[in-house]
């Protein structure tokens, strides 16, 4: 994964807000959430590893009443062992924790419940059985990834959905056996397959897979496919080339970009046209009285004489 660039500026727009959630996730995230709200389906929200917010906020959106969101990252503190420290410092370096706050209270008016620690901690801090919807985004090493697997495992619902980010990325070989072991070993059914984040669910696929699978037919700007491993039946779906994320509000920072003016107006100069200049009147009586053989051969007498004198 590489590094985002921090920035200062206050987003306005989701799309403004440093990571990687790229329009297919967005897509996916939305639907799963309005599926189960739509459904009467309630629980809380967990993410653990937030970065800069980006998903954070989606998820925040999705809030309903009495249920509860919380985020649990590191946040640039003291990393558990040599190993998390070292990836911390290579690819989270920028990351604190007031960044994240200004980022999502941008677009809500309260914060969630934010721990800064590492993940190990949250089957202390979340009561198991209570939450709908886990994303996973945070160490990339494999213990890590085991164990925050186990610990998304107690504590959704029957039915509820974990997330599990870079799956599949060359640079995180860690999450993928962590994430297929999960699938082979223990219980977890995959539902669907982004370019990076695994959906899956301990609880019954084909149901919630049947609908995502009307969804994404129905789509021009989504390619699908479905392959079987293991008993598994996989769902692999990709953007296409200018897919645009569902829409999402706007933060309480946001500036509509000034309209381009119209450019001016610019009027030719008039000129008025040459008028023929007139012959004179010798000339004139001339042609008026010679008979016409001799006005030729004046006429040319006189072109030859003009050309001669352009050549002094």
């Amino acid at each position: 994964m590489a590094t985002a660039q921090a920035t200062d500026k206050i987003p306005g727009e989701l799309k403004d807000v440093p990571g990687w959630f790229p329009p297919l996730d967005q897509l996916l995230f939305t639907w799963f959430l309005q599926r189960q709200e739509t459904r009467g389906f309630g629980g809380d929200l967990v993410e653990l590893g937030a970065y800069m917010g980006k998903s954070a906020i989606l998820l925040g959106h999705h809030l309903q009443e009495g249920e509860k969101f919380t985020v649990c990252d590191l946040f640039g503190g003291e990393a558990p062992d040599g190993a998390n420290a070292a990836e911390t410092a290579k690819s989270y370096s920028s990351l604190t924790r007031q960044t994240f706050e200004r980022n999502y209270l941008a677009f809500h008016d309260a914060l969630p419940r934010v721990i800064e620690a590492p993940t190990s901690v949250i089957s202390k801090e979340v009561e198991a059985g209570t939450c709908r919807f886990v994303h996973i985004d945070a160490s990339h090493l494999y213990e890590h990834v085991h164990d925050d697997i186990g610990a998304a495992r107690d504590l959704l619902l029957p039915d509820g959905i974990v997330v599990l980010d870079d799956f599949r990325s060359e640079h995180t070989p860690g999450v993928s056996v962590a994430t297929w072991e999960a699938v082979l070993n223990r219980g977890l059914r995959p539902i669907c397959l982004s370019t990076q984040k695994l959906y899956g669910t301990w609880g019954d696929p084909a149901p919630v897979q049947e609908e995502l699978l009307e969804l994404l037919r129905g789509r021009e700007d989504c390619g699908l496919s479905i392959q079987h491993a293991a008993g598994h039946r996989l769902v692999r779906t990709r953007a296409q080339k200018g897919m645009q994320p569902p829409s999402f509000p706007r933060s309480r920072h946001y500036t509509a970009p000034e309209p381009p003016q119209p450019a001016a107006k610019t009027t030719a100069p008039t000129t008025t046209p040459a008028r023929p200049r007139p012959r004179s009147r010798a000339r004139r009586i001339g042609a008026d009285l010679l008979p016409p053989i001799v006005t030729r051969a004046l006429r040319r007498s006189l072109a030859r004489g003009a050309q001669e004198s352009r050549y002094r």
